[in-house]
């Protein structure tokens, strides 16, 4: 229990974990902060103790807790030592780890010495770089937490949808609220796409007010926390300029599904006069603005987005593009007004299909672009998006990139309004909706 909030389920994950129980690799859940990783932890110890494990055999250590802060790795190593109940396996969440200077140290000896099965989390990409993989190559599973789908927001916001009967025959989907209020799907996705998915706001319900202290908290905790204070911890001096920070954010929170390259944010920062709070005469360099990009997407802020050339089969070093991990950041960031659409459906859909597990890259054809090429184990899928299909104009540049590509993977067009055809010439016409509602 989170105070009074009973935890609601985020089983794509909890499965994961569960898959993974008592193996030796140790758990590794990686998201920016807020997106539920904590409840994970909390999710996957009452799991636990419902199959018969010891409350006394699970130690749970947030390092943001004042309890917890101050400690060094010998500290947790030792804490943990004193915890441990004899002939018994031991089950160890640590929030937050990497707050404590070497914790790889501590969860390498626990692993090692006591036999702990161990379920850590962070909320930067540096948790898994080549100093911690170093310690652990090969003894770590991640997995990659995202704020809710559109499915996930609509249990959260305990929404459910239901099939109706249509008075001519045939069923359509409704969405129904604990009061037997019915709503249109439509009604739901636009929520959606003004609240976003972080829990906290699911949380406050429909208030933008309270929504827009909660994304504002999340951001400077991102900002602060887990950039600027780390950068001083790593005895870096690469991000030392928050207003530079600030403009770069605002830049590819406004560009989001665009082509960009370093040079360009540098340039168009500085052409567009937004650089003038502090002492800058000239551009920042491409080297520097790289430098603060990476370290938004080591917070897991931003992703960013390759090229593959489909002719070519190979991935192309220039202009990649970034999606912002929830779309209420960006309103948050930008104002809720109902700025370029069809890039922020775009962005829903790229975090879609990283949660279905798939790679996903842009695909180049000639000189046209197909907005996602999502690849698994099972095969490949080359998906279009776009808010109508309804205009002429709109189905012939959404399909010719399409109609281009000469394999036999699966073709579709993913919009909000797909019109009456449900294919052309075997390229599906599907609606976005529904696609998202999909298992």
């Amino acid at each position: 229990m989170i105070g009074s909030h009973k935890l609601k389920n985020r089983d794509h994950y909890l499965n994961q974990l569960i898959g993974f129980q008592d193996t030796e690799p140790v758990k590794v859940i990686t998201g920016i902060r807020r997106c539920g990783k904590s409840s994970l932890l909390k999710l996957m110890a009452a799991h636990l103790t419902e199959t018969g494990i010891l409350p006394e055999q699970i130690v749970e250590m947030n390092f943001e807790s004042n309890v917890f802060r101050k400690m060094s790795a010998d500290d947790v190593y030792t804490y943990v030592k004193q915890q441990m109940v004899p002939k018994k396996r031991m089950y160890l969440f640590l929030d937050e780890i990497q707050r404590v200077e070497a914790w790889e140290d501590a969860v390498n000896a626990l692993r090692v010495d006591l036999g702990c099965d161990i379920y850590v989390t962070g909320s930067n990409a540096y948790l898994l770089s080549s100093e911690y993989s170093t310690y652990l190559s090969g003894r770590c599973v991640e997995i990659k937490m995202l704020p809710l789908s559109f499915r996930e927001f609509l249990s959260f916001h305990n929404f459910e949808v239901r099939e109706i009967q249509s008075v001519f025959g045939g069923t359509h989907k409704q969405i129904v609220d604990q009061n037997g209020e019915r709503y249109e799907l439509r009604e739901a996705f636009d929520a959606f796409m003004r609240f976003g998915g972080m829990p906290g706001v699911a949380e406050v319900g429909f208030d933008q007010e309270k929504a827009l202290a909660l994304l504002d908290g999340i951001y400077s905790t991102v900002v602060v926390r887990d950039i600027l204070e780390r950068e001083k911890r790593r005895g870096q001096k690469r991000i030392t300029d928050p207003i530079l920070l600030r403009k770069i954010i605002m830049f590819l929170a406004d560009n989001i599904g665009s082509n960009i390259s370093m040079t360009s944010i540098g340039n168009t920062l500085m052409s567009e006069g937004l650089l003038t709070e502090g002492k800058r005469k000239s551009a920042p360099s491409a080297h520097t603005v790289q430098a603060y990009v990476h370290a938004l997407m080591e917070s897991y802020f931003f992703y960013e987005i390759k090229r593959f050339d489909i002719k070519g089969k190979d991935y192309l070093r220039t202009l990649g593009k970034y999606y912002i991990v929830d779309i209420a950041l960006r309103n948050y960031l930008l104002g809720f007004r109902n700025r370029d659409s069809g890039h922020a459906i775009e962005n829903v859909v790229y975090f879609e299909l990283l949660r279905r597990g798939y790679d996903v890259a842009i695909g180049k054809i000639d000189n046209m672009e197909v907005d996602f090429i999502a690849t698994a184990a099972e095969g490949r899928k080359y998906i279009q998006v776009t808010e109508s299909m309804n205009s002429a104009d709109v189905r012939k540049r959404e399909l010719a990139p399409l109609q281009k590509i000469r394999d036999n993977y699966e073709k579709i067009v993913l919009s909000l309004d797909p019109g009456l055809e449900n294919s052309y010439e075997g390229i599906k016409s599907e609606n976005l909706i529904d696609w998202l509602l999909a298992e």
